[in-house]
């Protein structure tokens, strides 16, 4: 652990629990390492509801926590499962959950379980996906999220002395059978012998990650100097930069715009960043636009402009009075109003009704797709409420509420450098 801090005098730690060998060693660890710090864990086990089983999984993953003397809650996935990309929605929706349980109860620090395999197979499924370089370095072991840390204290330890702890301790635990399931990649991987051996590739991560630190700190100065970031969520940037940055450093600046404006977890595939950098390549004249991650790309001049993809945007969601939503992955609502509203995409339509409003000045000088893309508030079919248009429906009684960004792929890291009135990076 102690690479992955500073933590509290006391820590609070959340550990996600799937009641697997590695996670239930990792909850046994850390349950040892908070309480000899005058510190507590909470073990956090989510129910996706997609095996029969599960639910009774997750009811003996708590009468063993509570044999430990754990602290733990289960957390269940509602709502309608997709029909395709289900193991992507669950990974996301698992996420959700045990952020959104950690703030809740203003937990710092969450930690994972993945370990050494599990890294040695992101490398190998990133690597036939073509992956820039920033998805080589597969996971790393801390992660920056908003009031939050996501923590891996195991991501060097072998699977086989995860299970040996629990062993040890007497302290069964669950195989997920959909682990080996040949439908999905990882599935594929765990049927066939690895070309190269585990550690190798876990070495592998752990070099391009810190070629990815040291590429974070560059990417970071050149963002400062030569970005604009606006808060209805698009940037503007130099088209120079592309030309100054050599092909792994611009894939890299290409992946992380794509996340922080398209609201994507996980970058494009390879070979599409690839040409797309190419084309930013060319001439200002030549580069007729392109999109890339749920992301539009278009040039004026010397200005490149990247906004969210209209057509990729999510469906509108519900909140209710007092609760807390995140749509399209780049905003968070609270919402404290006195009626159940949707949160969703302003469209043309929405534009159109509210744009001879003299008090709607901002969205005239605003691209229409990013005008489209803005988040709204609606009761049933009446637009109530679109805060970056600074517009409110009289006599709508919508005045409790917050509503900030959520990138899941931050443009920047936690060491975001700013530039000084006499340009000095810091």
């Amino acid at each position: 652990m102690a690479p992955l801090g500073p933590f509290e005098a006391a820590p609070h730690v959340a550990v996600g629990l799937s009641g697997g060998p590695d996670s239930m060693a990792l909850a046994l660890l850390l349950h040892d390492w908070a309480q000899r710090r005058g510190g507590s864990l909470l073990a956090i086990t989510v129910d996706h509801g997609l095996r029969q089983a599960s639910g009774a999984e997750a009811e003996q993953v708590a009468a063993w926590m509570g044999f430990h003397g754990i602290l733990h809650v289960i957390r269940r996935w509602e709502g309608a499962k997709p029909v395709t990309g289900l193991q992507e929605a669950a990974r996301g929706a698992r996420y959700d959950l045990l952020e959104q349980e950690c703030r809740e109860r203003g937990i710092l620090h969450l930690a994972l379980g993945h370990q050494q395999e599990d890294q040695a197979e992101t490398v190998l499924i990133r690597r036939g996906m073509r992956s820039g370089p920033d998805g080589l370095a597969a996971m790393p072991s801390i992660r920056e999220r908003p009031g939050l840390r996501l923590i891996r204290p195991v991501l060097g330890v072998l699977r086989a002395r995860l299970e040996a702890t629990c062993d040890v301790r007497g302290q069964p635990f669950i195989r997920d059978p959909s682990n080996r399931d040949t439908r999905f990649a990882r599935g594929r991987l765990r049927a066939t012998e690895p070309v190269d051996p585990v550690p190798a590739l876990a070495e592998a991560a752990r070099q391009a990650g810190c070629r990815r630190a040291d590429r974070d700190d560059l990417l970071a100065q050149m963002l400062a100097r030569h970005g604009a970031f606006h808060p209805e969520g698009w940037i503007e940037l130099d088209a120079a930069v592309f030309r100054v940055l050599d092909d792994e450093d611009s894939l890299g600046l290409l992946s992380r715009l794509t996340g922080a404006v398209g609201g994507r977890p996980y970058p494009p595939r390879g070979e599409r960043m690839e040409r797309l950098l190419t084309r930013l390549r060319e001439g200002a004249g030549e580069f007729s636009g392109g999109s890339l991650g749920g992301c539009l790309f278009s040039r004026a001049g010397a200005v490149l402009r990247i906004v969210r993809e209209p057509a990729s945007v999510e469906a509108p969601i519900v909140v209710a009075p007092g609760g807390t939503a995140v749509w399209d992955r780049r905003f968070r609502l609270e919402w404290n109003g006195s009626r159940t509203v949707t949160l969703g995409a302003l469209e043309a339509e929405g534009w159109a009704k509210i744009s001879s409003d003299p008090i709607v000045r901002v969205g005239r000088v605003l691209p229409a797709s990013v005008r489209r893309t803005l988040p709204a508030i609606r009761g049933g079919q009446t637009l109530l409420l679109v805060p970056h248009l600074n517009y409110v429906r009289l006599g709508s009684g919508c005045l409790g509420y917050r509503l900030g960004p959520e990138a899941p792929v931050p443009a920047a890291g936690a060491r975001f450098s700013v530039v000084m009135p006499a340009r000095e990076i810091i």
